[in-house]
């Protein structure tokens, strides 16, 4: 269903005139534009809207001429307001049809919840994703090939940040822990701390309105458990995809998938673990449009971007999917990283995951 569709029905459901986006992400779903200025906002500085017939971007007399000719498609009208006598809200609510509905505060709109309306992906986001992912990877592997035992969790993550933000790629979650840390948190945020014998690396990233995330394992003096541990990691992750596909195809939930993570926690010997940290979901126009719990009764849409994250004591298996009705498809690989073949627990499948690095 093409998006102008899908909100056509959300429209007619609803009972409303017209819907306003102004969260970055929701932003780029529907122009594939950028309207972010400040990083640290929720809000961007242009509001994008939709009545049934058009698409219209409202922004201040600042940003309006920037946007038209660098982020904007030719076909979307840009209405301007000038930037001391109102703010966006103010100015949306000046122009739009009513009843509407929005992402953000506007006095007498609706609130919008656009997590289900960005899934599944179309075909252009999911060529955009592929590059993302993909573009992602070989930073993150180039980086993590230069490191060493002495080096520091702060350093690496500066590293990161700066082949990725060099691509146009913002690094919202940039996670670096060497081995003391790794095996006490499972958040491990960069600190001044070298990284000692092995280290994870993890971020969560974002180009065009999208977000892919991903891990990789380096060793320098391998712990005699580490590998065990990360194919443990490595067959709930494979399963959680392999659950992802039959209950999308079935129409099911994600209840139902984690259900099945659950089972294969069990089957690995570590039964208990996924309470020590959250198991990942769908991923696209949000870090997470929802994260899989045991009550979690979000739909899952096919094709969608997946990223199942488990965590095995000192030891985690992450990357982004494209999971469609047909296939699993890794996004955030490059070819040149150790690869180990892991099969799913109760499920016909078998998938190559990214192993640990020894150098």
């Amino acid at each position: 269903m093409s998006l102008s569709s899908r909100l056509d029905k959300y429209l007619d459901t609803n009972g409303l005139e017209a819907a306003w986006f102004a969260q970055p992400n929701c932003f780029a779903w529907l122009t594939g534009g950028n309207n972010v200025i400040a990083s640290n906002g929720d809000v961007g500085i242009a509001a994008v809207g939709y009545n049934g017939n058009a698409i219209t971007v409202v922004t201040n007399n600042i940003e309006a001429e920037r946007l038209r000719e660098e982020e904007l498609r030719d076909n979307i009208q840009v209405v301007t307001y000038e930037w001391y006598k109102r703010d966006l809200g103010e100015a949306v609510a000046s122009i739009s049809p009513t009843p509407a509905a929005a992402d953000f505060e506007i006095e007498g709109f609706e609130t919008i919840d656009a997590s289900t309306l960005r899934q599944p992906l179309t075909d252009d986001q999911i060529g955009a994703y592929r590059e993302l992912s993909r573009d992602t990877a070989a930073a993150v592997e180039r980086v993590v090939r230069q490191t060493h035992s002495g080096v520091t969790e702060l350093e690496v993550a500066a590293d990161l940040r700066r082949e990725l933000e060099a691509q146009g790629i913002s690094t919202p979650v940039i996670l670096v822990g060497g081995a003391n840390r790794v095996q006490r948190y499972r958040h491990f945020t960069p600190t001044d701390a070298s990284l000692g014998e092995y280290a994870l690396i993890s971020v969560t990233v974002s180009r065009d309105g999208l977000y892919t995330s991903a891990t990789r394992t380096v060793a320098f003096d391998p712990p005699n458990w580490i590998s065990e541990r990360t194919q443990a990691a490595m067959r709930v992750e494979t399963t959680a995809l392999a659950a992802t596909q039959a209950v999308g195809i079935n129409g099911g939930t994600a209840d139902e998938v984690f259900d099945a993570i659950r089972e294969a926690y069990d089957a690995v010997g570590w039964g208990d673990e996924w309470q020590n940290h959250h198991q990942g979901g769908a991923a696209g126009f949000a870090p997470r449009e929802w994260v899989g719990t045991p009550n979690c009764n979000e739909p899952v849409f096919l094709p969608q971007g997946y990223a199942w994250n488990p965590t095995v004591q000192g030891t985690k298996s992450e990357d982004t999917y494209l999971v469609t009705a047909t296939k699993i498809e890794m996004l955030s690989a490059t070819g040149e990283w150790p690869t180990t073949t892991v099969e799913a627990v109760g499920y016909d499948l078998e998938l190559d995951r990214h192993d640990i690095l020894v150098v």
